[in-house]
């Protein structure tokens, strides 16, 4: 079962994920989403948290990084909170943790200065590939 808690507040917006998030689930946050970036108050900064979230596939992941790609084309942030290990593990090897900002909790995600990590999601996606910027000597 999954779920997703949508609590906008003055400044951002906090997405509450709870069970599995797949196939099967991911369209719920799309549509939570959908519903939040669309709406009239379109917060600049959407923090999602991840800490009862029990699984996550790549269509979860791809779901997640549909949202970060939406937020940034227009000048907002997307920020994650307290992942669950197995999760972390996977946008550290992949490099998503340098474009997507990985807090601890959702109060540090909140309170953190303004912005993402620096550069784009392709930028970090080629680096993190074996595109090394720096040509060896």
């Amino acid at each position: 079962m999954f779920s997703v808690d949508v609590r906008l507040g003055v400044q951002a917006c906090v997405l509450v994920l709870r069970g599995d998030l797949d196939l099967d689930s991911a369209v719920q946050l799309r549509e939570a989403a959908d519903a939040v970036l669309a709406g009239p108050e379109q917060p600049r900064l959407v923090v999602v948290d991840c800490a009862a979230l029990e699984f996550c596939d790549s269509t979860g992941i791809s779901c997640l990084v549909q949202i970060y790609q939406r937020l940034s084309a227009r000048g907002g942030t997307l920020r994650l909170a307290a992942l669950p290990g197995a999760l972390a593990r996977m946008f550290m090897l992949t490099g998503l943790d340098q474009a997507i900002a990985v807090h601890e909790t959702v109060q540090d995600a909140l309170v953190t200065g303004v912005g993402a990590p620096e550069g784009s999601l392709q930028e970090h996606m080629v680096r993190g590939a074996g595109g090394d910027t720096e040509a060896a000597g």
